[in-house]
């Protein structure tokens, strides 16, 4: 009986090597650096001038240098910029040569012995052999695995990565599609409830946006778990809301999966932040399918 089940995620590695790798990734992102290290993991953001989202990604260190995690619309906008501005300072940025596997287990300790090491009680990440191991959740792991690494042989392997995606949608975890690259605030995708924004780091790359939105109140959206029952696949760009008698738009689908066993459609919806629990939602392309919005499993309040 496998202790896990694996996915291979469409997701991509940007490594950040040399000198000047911790003042300059300081300088591009929401996160503060100085507390990256090699057995943890951080959520961020990088922002245009604007304060407008390139990325979201997972940081953490590994053999000394900085991994960004991210889907790949994301991560590849993220390596231009980062590339752009990089050529001031003495440091290497490119792709990571590598695979991301998905990992979902009911007995997260097997699975990280299964790898041949230990994770401490307050650790979210571990090096492993020719590979990085991030703990997300106590069900859910990201494996980064470099030339030379392999699952351990009681993981299985699955095809479809929409188990995984539909548990990281649940999770309200953001990542930006390809038409929503440079369009949100952090905010907006709830960055600031994943911890993925420091407000006392100083400067970087869109701060003033951000912090704009924090202490004048400004933003008026945010992130939202949507999810529906339907008999096939679907691709939304846009949710409904229902008033009355009438229609109009709900909000953005940034993230979305459908699961074929379940029926089940999952998406990560920006909408308006003072949208109603209760509302009534449908999927714009295909309005049969109704939408129920889902808790977020953290506070948007004080954070």
């Amino acid at each position: 009986m496998s202790i896990a089940r694996a996915y291979s995620l469409p997701f991509k590695v940007i490594r950040i090597s040399g000198q000047d790798k911790l003042s300059y990734l300081h300088g591009q992102v929401t996160q503060d650096i100085n507390l990256i290290k090699e057995d943890n993991f951080m959520w961020s953001g990088h922002c245009s001038p604007k304060g407008k989202l390139w990325s979201v990604s997972r940081l953490t260190q590994y053999q000394g240098d900085y991994l960004m995690l991210a889907g790949v619309a994301e991560a590849e906008a993220s390596l231009r910029e980062l590339k752009k501005y990089g050529v001031f300072a003495k440091v290497d940025i490119d792709f990571a040569d590598c695979q991301v596997f998905g990992l979902i287990t009911q007995d997260s300790e097997a699975l990280v012995k299964a790898f041949g090491v230990e994770l401490s009680s307050d650790a979210s990440a571990v090096d492993v052999t020719n590979g990085k191991l991030l703990k997300l959740t106590d069900e859910r792991f990201a494996f980064i695995a470099f030339e030379g690494a392999s699952l351990p042989a009681d993981v299985e392997q699955q095809s479809n990565p929409a188990p995984f995606i539909a548990a990281s949608i649940l999770a309200g975890e953001p990542s930006l599609d390809a038409d929503h690259v440079d369009e949100f605030v952090p905010q907006m995708v709830n960055l600031q409830a994943l911890k993925g924004i420091s407000f006392k780091k100083g400067c970087y790359t869109g701060q003033e946006t951000v912090a704009r939105m924090r202490y004048l109140g400004k933003n008026k959206r945010a992130m939202y778990i949507v999810t529906g029952n339907t008999a096939e696949h679907i691709e939304e760009a846009d949710i409904e809301l229902q008033i009355e008698d009438n229609w109009r738009r709900g909000g953005k689908v940034i993230q979305q999966t459908f699961d074929a066993n379940s029926g089940r459609y999952y998406a990560l919806a920006v909408m308006p932040n003072d949208t109603p629990q209760d509302a009534v939602l449908r999927a714009k392309n295909s309005p049969e399918v109704s939408l129920t919005i889902q808790p977020l499993p953290y506070s948007l309040e004080d954070n």
